[in-house]
Order: C-alpha cells, then structure tokens, then sequence
C-alpha cells in the first residue's frame, strides 16, 4: 500500500520540488526531502506539521546527508541542482560538482540502500538547437548541448543509463518542457512568467529573438509526470527517457506574447531582432502519452491568468525581489 510507502525527493524545497510534494502527501506516501534551503524554507514551512512528512536539511555533494537521505526509501525523485544557464555560468564548479558527481554519488547510495526507483528530473535543453526547424525532436533525436546546465544533464542521464540493468535501482530520465506557473516558490526568470509578470506591472517587454521555438509546461503537470513514474509498472519505465509536455504546447516567444497580450491588450512590445539563438527546438511528446497515459491538464493561457492574478491581487509584496529568481 502507498501509505508504507517511503520517497525522498531532493530539491523539495524548490520550484518544482515544492509542488511535488505536496502531491505525493495528498496521494498518503511518506515523504523526506533532503535540501540545502539555498532559497529559503518557506515553501515547506507548514509540511513540518504533517508526520508523514520528513526533511533533513543537507547537501546532495555530501555523502553523510546522502547516507541519511536514502535509508528506509523506496523510490527517489531527485530535483536538487543549480538550475538555469545564469545560474549555471556564474558557478560553474558549484555546478558541476552538484548537478554530475553529487547526482552520480546520490544515485549509487540509492542502488546500495535497496531503493527501487530513482526519477532524475532532465531537461528539453539537452536537444539544443534543431538542425531541422520544420521538425520535432523525439527521445531518440541527437542531443546538442550548449549550456553547463544542459551538459550536466545530459551527463546524468548518460550515466543512469548506462547503469547495470541488474541494478536494484531502476532510473528513469524525464526530460522536463520549460516550466511556468505557480509554485509554493514563486520564480519570475521563467518564460511565461517573467513575461506575463512585466506586462501586468504595466511595463514595455523587451523580446530578444521572439521567433525561436520551446515547449512549455505547468508546473503542477511537470510534478504530476513524476507521481505517474512512481506509480507506473517497473517495466514500462525503467531505464528509459520521456519527454515531458504535450505536442500542442511548442510555443514561440511571439506567440507566448499573443497569449498575453488576449488578457492584457494595452500591452507594450518591443522586439529585438536576434538572428541566433543556441536553443530552439519543438518537441514531440507521444511517447510519454502513449506509453504511460500522461496528459497535461492546464496549458500556457491557464499560468498566464495565474500570473496575473497574485500581480493584480498583491500577494506578493515585491514581485521583483531576486528572491523569485534562481540566478
């Protein structure tokens, strides 16, 4: 039953990490989360209330924490990492050290302690640029990496993969659209957030190359894809990579502003020709629909109305505290 069931997810404190938590107490696991609180606590704060829930406050790069973390688990969702190319860039070190050899050790602590499953949060970057713009990109494209960021990812995978199938610990890659919507820590450097953000304040965007292609996704359905790995039969996901999105969510940055700009018309625009952008690339997500059943439930529109909902509303204080940013 999923009430004896244990899961550690690193990062909790986090974007992502936040959301997904709380998903997996409602569903009536037990939850541990291991993070440094890099950001702060407070998108965890009340959890410390629940008994189901368990945090230990510590560091994936070291191996008492990790040691720790992953006694008695069943299943990992590991999150935790320098997010972001700013963030990426202006640590490379802290980086590397934390998105490969943290990760790597995480994981073998993880296959050494019996956990069964270890869900490894990647992302669409590793895809880079398209060298077809007509196409989309599938799991089985070549992956391009053109960022610290996206070179640690696709460093993890290539390690998880290449793991011993006999492992105990049966990985799984999912390779995560750009993010937007709400979390427990709010974060305005994201795409659909940052422009939504600017244009509710009332103030003129800036769009650098706005005909480069990304897929987006809700926050809420990045975590849920996670819950359905965990809960999906062994066999299905084990050693194997998703795409995490839907099809019909490929957006330009132009059509992003198209969206917005239904719900804010006064909006004010200017946009910056770049000829170059290292990434752009839409994404096919049929494997992940078809294999495991995975459907987004809010689209691109449904974050921007949320966005500017708390901006109009006032529930944050200061929208543009750096505290909203990862970088």
């Amino acid at each position: 039953m999923k009430e004896n069931k244990n899961i550690l997810v690193t990062g909790g404190a986090g974007y992502i990490g936040s959301v997904l938590v709380r998903l997996l107490l409602e569903k009536g696991y037990y939850v541990t989360v291991l993070d440094n609180l890099s950001f702060g606590g407070e998108p965890i704060l009340d959890l410390l209330n629940l008994s189901r829930f368990t945090f230990i406050k510590g560091d994936v790069r070291n191996e008492k924490d990790v040691e720790k973390s992953v006694k008695g688990i069943d299943y990992i969702a590991h999150l935790a990492a320098i997010v972001g190319d700013p963030a990426c860039a202006k640590n490379p070190e802290l980086t590397t050290s934390t998105n490969l050899v943290g990760a790597k050790m995480l994981y073998q602590k993880a296959n050494e302690a019996g956990v069964k499953k270890f869900i490894f949060s990647s992302t669409c970057s590793n895809y880079g640029k398209m060298k077809d713009t007509e196409s989309f990109v599938t799991e089985e494209s070549e992956l391009s990496p053109i960022s610290l960021y996206a070179e640690t990812k696709v460093g993890f995978e290539f390690f998880l993969l290449s793991q011993n199938k006999t492992n105990v610990c049966k990985p799984t890659c999912l390779r995560f659209s750009t993010v937007y919507g709400l979390s427990l820590r709010p974060r305005f450097d994201l795409t659909v957030n940052e422009f939504t953000k600017e244009l509710a304040l009332g103030r003129e965007l800036v769009i650098f190359g706005e005909q480069f292609w990304r897929p987006y996704c809700h926050v809420v359905d990045l975590a849920r894809a996670v819950v359905l790995c965990i809960e999906s039969e062994s066999e299905k996901v084990a050693f194997d990579v998703f795409n995490v999105g839907d099809t019909t969510e490929n957006y330009q940055k132009q059509m992003i502003v198209d969206e917005i700009k239904k719900f804010l018309p006064e909006s004010q625009i200017k946009y910056v020709h770049k000829s170059e952008d290292p990434r752009d690339y839409r994404v096919n997500f049929n494997k992940i629909k078809n294999r495991l059943g995975y459907e987004i439930t809010k689209k691109v529109p449904d974050g921007i109305v949320q966005i500017i909902k708390i901006i109009d509303d006032g529930f944050l204080s200061d929208p543009d505290d750096n505290k909203y940013k990862n970088s």
